[in-house]
């Protein structure tokens, strides 16, 4: 059975996505997306999944390791069929949050323990 799912992005919850992504450059060496701007900016590296940078109002830093504040994070993965992985997902265990920002493109989906993920269109 070939795999549901191929990871294609991490992405982090920030106050400026432009600077983080310009950090992770520098620290990296991985391009920037030319498309990036500030409230999403991405790296992408060679055959791996994209880093991404998404701006959150209100944003507080992660408290680690006390967990005061949780960290933020979120996996997307690629799919061929949004129907097909979503109907396996929520079989699996997956929830699905009332609100879908762009349900033709993607899902989001919650795992079992309540972090969010999406899938994406390929």
């Amino acid at each position: 059975m070939s795999p549901l799912m191929k990871l294609s992005a991490i992405t982090l919850d920030c106050p400026d996505p432009l600077a983080l992504a310009a950090f992770y450059h520098e620290v990296t060496g991985l391009g920037v997306h030319p498309r990036s701007d500030a409230e999403f900016a991405s790296l992408l590296p060679e055959g791996g999944p994209m880093l991404g940078f998404q701006r959150v109002d209100a944003y507080r830093a992660p408290t680690w390791p006390d967990q005061v504040v949780p960290q933020q994070l979120h996996i997307c993965f690629d799919v061929a069929d949004l129907e097909e992985a979503e109907a396996r997902l929520l079989a699996l265990g997956a929830g699905k949050p009332e609100r879908q920002p762009n349900e033709e493109r993607w899902r989001v989906l919650t795992d079992p323990a309540g972090h969010p993920f999406c899938v994406v269109l390929a």
